[in-house]
């Protein structure tokens, strides 16, 4: 069968593609069966087969054991599926300390993504410092944040590691969404949410699996958060645990002898 969801990257998206599946396939089943019903019950119920009215109607628990066996179908596929799968991703998210960590601050129109720097630890906030262009998120360059990355609409994560990305909005609600990954939450102003996944594919790799030089993983917004809404892309990189360390350590000579404007436009 072919497949129409986007190219899977993550241990996780195997399940939640399985999920969709069996829910597509009972919708269709659903479609299929009611429609043939109605049909059916048009036929079997006109005026000409009935002139007079019939205030009994069917006596066949048919329909009964129909509606049964829907909800005992719908059961399964909560209970069975989409609960394990949920807490799965909630209750059993992997210690920070064995994850790269990341947050990531929507506005209106792009994501701002932010690592803790060599030392592991983020940086604070001022919320008198926030400058648009040269500090977005009113990061505190000194203490720990002297050595925190910025990007916008850039993110790099390690293969075959965890991720744990912390997601929050400077503005209105906005949805970070990693299609290939099968990563899909809500950044709403006051919160840091955080969700997680394991990328097991490289954009290296998917570019040859694709035949395509140029593809990337996308960072969607999927909800829609004004008038410029469709101009909030961002991409996500998935390297090996060496480019990663590279990329990083390319990052951090902005942080020493680079321009101040180059780290926070890169």
């Amino acid at each position: 069968m072919m497949n129409l969801l986007p190219d899977a990257a993550s241990v996780h998206a195997a399940g939640i593609d399985q999920i969709i599946s069996i829910v597509h396939w009972l919708m269709a089943v659903l479609f299929v069966g009611w429609g043939a019903f109605f049909i059916y019950v048009l036929f079997r119920f006109r005026q000409g087969r009935n002139p007079r009215a019939d205030y009994i109607g069917v006596k066949s628990k048919l329909s009964t054991w129909l509606e049964v066996a829907l909800a005992v179908v719908e059961a399964v596929l909560l209970i069975g599926f989409a609960i394990p799968s949920w807490a799965e991703r909630v209750d059993q998210r992997p210690p920070e300390e064995e994850s790269t960590v990341v947050r990531v601050v929507a506005q209106q129109f792009a994501w701002n993504i932010w690592y803790p720097g060599a030392d592991g630890v983020f940086g604070n906030q001022d919320i008198m410092l926030v400058d648009e262009v040269t500090n977005p998120l009113g990061l505190v360059r000194s203490g720990h944040g002297a050595d925190d990355i910025t990007t916008i609409n850039q993110m790099h994560l390690p293969v075959d590691k965890p991720a744990i990305v912390h997601i929050s909005s400077k503005d209105v609600i906005h949805s970070f969404n990693l299609p290939q990954m099968r990563i899909k939450q809500d950044a709403i102003p006051g919160l840091q949410i955080p969700v997680w996944f394991i990328p097991n594919v490289t954009t290296a790799e998917m570019r040859t699996r694709k035949g395509d030089e140029d593809y990337n993983f996308e960072i969607a917004c999927a909800q829609l958060c004004g008038n410029s809404h469709y101009s909030m892309r961002g991409f996500l990189t998935i390297d090996t645990a060496e480019e990663y360390q590279e990329w990083l350590d390319l990052e951090a000579t902005y942080l020493v002898g680079g321009d101040e404007d180059d780290f926070w436009a890169e």
